[in-house]
């Protein structure tokens, strides 16, 4: 992981961490490693999401570009994978999303795709960290004609929208959903799209207004969308998060069914119709221990990489998979698109629901869990409020749970001494809990799931 960019780009709190300064003088870097003797005025797209730091953010970056000597086509609001997807439409020399993802919206983020739609490479990140850390060599000034042009698209997110159409074998007639936007990217698409698709659509959280980006919906913050599922008797719901490079759902009957599932669910359906390369996922380290039974019992090869996305899309390209994602809900789908799209994965889940009646579409909640240690017996039947998940050795060990669940299971065992670390939850009156997470353990098959 480099000093200015992790593994999703450069991040921190806007205005105290990531300054104007600095995503300026990034824009600067970033147009100096991308100018050669082919390219002497490379144009760079730029789009953000819905937080209120966004525009100080972009104008900087704008600045900064512009007075090297790039030219910029500014996108506006649109989701992270339609830059990825604009960059190679409109033949650009690279793009820039401003968004911290999932994040509450005093951060921001800068990530740089490259011109094939492709995160950045490490080197020219490291390129670039050199000239705005380092100063190895001084920034560049265009001047006179030479200063890079401003452009504005409006028709950006409606592009984007007619691809994620394309990819979509099927309609969504009888359908009703509902979206959760979490006030971010998806707000300015997601209707859109899949009124379009054919379904009748439910919007909740997609009225932003710059600081409620994330706030208690979206993919982190599920209950909501589950709670208005079941109430109203849908089909199923869809969350995102703020740049919609994620997704997650909720059954009919309100379960969760995270990335995991959806990877499963997604992989399952290409190997039937004949489309999944090689035969092979690709997950991470915190890939749920039964996915890999599930891809032996399907005749499925599993990948495992380190954490993020950018790794699973590493794998992807140089082995020629074409599905991969995490639990997260970051799903990429490589015939469509270079990186996670919560829409698209969205849009795949509803037209398998629909070419299959829903019958892939179901969770199974007999998956076993470690929580800490209960006073209870194999068979017995518990119940208990999940206030924690966490993980073990990159093993995640409390899926597919989230925070603030209730969840009934049955134990399977106690375990004897070994301490691992797993699900907390909410002691009963006058029970207690035995401290820290490091704990020993109960494992629990689950019968049932609620927000």
């Amino acid at each position: 992981m480099g000093r200015l960019f992790g593994t999703d780009g450069a991040r921190g709190v806007a205005n105290a961490e990531l300054t104007p300064e600095l995503a300026m003088n990034i824009g600067r870097a970033a147009a100096m490693v991308l100018i050669s003797d082919e390219v002497e005025h490379p144009t760079i797209l730029i789009g953000k999401d819905t937080r209120l730091s966004g525009d100080m953010l972009e104008g900087a970056l704008i600045a900064g570009l512009c007075s090297v000597g790039a030219n910029v086509h500014i996108l506006g609001v649109v989701p992270t994978p339609a830059v990825a997807y604009l960059v190679g439409k409109y033949n650009a020399d690279a793009g820039i999303m401003i968004s911290a993802s999932h994040n509450p919206f005093e951060f921001n983020g800068i990530k740089i795709f490259s011109s094939d739609g492709c995160k950045l490479p490490d080197a020219l990140e490291n390129r670039i960290e050199e000239i705005v850390l380092d100063h190895v060599v001084p920034y560049a000034s265009a001047t006179d004609e030479n200063i890079g042009r401003v452009t504005y698209d409006t028709e950006a997110a409606d592009l984007y929208i007619d691809h994620l159409v394309s990819a979509v074998d099927c309609d969504f007639e009888g359908m009703e959903i509902a979206l959760d936007c979490s006030n971010g990217s998806s707000s300015r698409t997601a209707e859109k799209l899949f009124t379009k698709l054919g379904a009748k659509v439910h919007m909740l959280f997609d009225e932003p207004d710059g600081v409620n980006i994330n706030r208690d919906c979206g993919s982190t913050h599920m209950s909501k969308l589950q709670k208005y599922v079941r109430e109203h008797k849908l089909s199923c719901g869809l969350a995102f998060d703020g740049d919609a490079d994620r997704c997650l759902a909720v059954d009919e009957n309100g379960n969760l069914v995270d990335g995991d599932y959806l990877i499963a669910i997604c992989a399952n359906d290409m190997k039937q119709r004949g489309v999944l390369k090689k035969n092979a996922v690709v997950g991470t380290i915190m890939t749920n221990m039964g996915f890999n039974k599930f891809c032996e019992e399907n005749d499925m090869h599993f990948v495992s990489t380190k954490v993020g996305d950018r790794y699973v899309l590493e794998a992807m390209m140089q082995e020629g998979y074409n599905i991969g994602g995490e639990q997260s809900g970051h799903i990429i789908l490589l015939d469509y698109a270079t990186t996670g799209d919560g829409q698209l994965s969205g849009a795949m889940i509803l037209s398998i629901m629909k070419r299959t009646g829903g019958k892939q579409y179901k969770v199974t909640n007999d998956e076993v869990i470690f929580i800490e240690k209960l006073d209870a017996e194999a068979n017995d039947t518990v119940t208990f409020d999940v206030v924690a998940v966490g993980t073990d050795d990159g093993i995640k060990v409390g899926t597919p749970l989230v925070e603030g669940a209730k969840v009934t299971g049955e134990v399977v065992k106690n375990g004897k001494g070994k301490k691992i670390r797993v699900c907390t939850y909410k002691p009963k009156k006058g029970e207690k809990r035995a401290k820290g997470h490091r704990q020993p353990y109960t494992q629990v098959k689950i019968t049932s799931i609620e927000a």
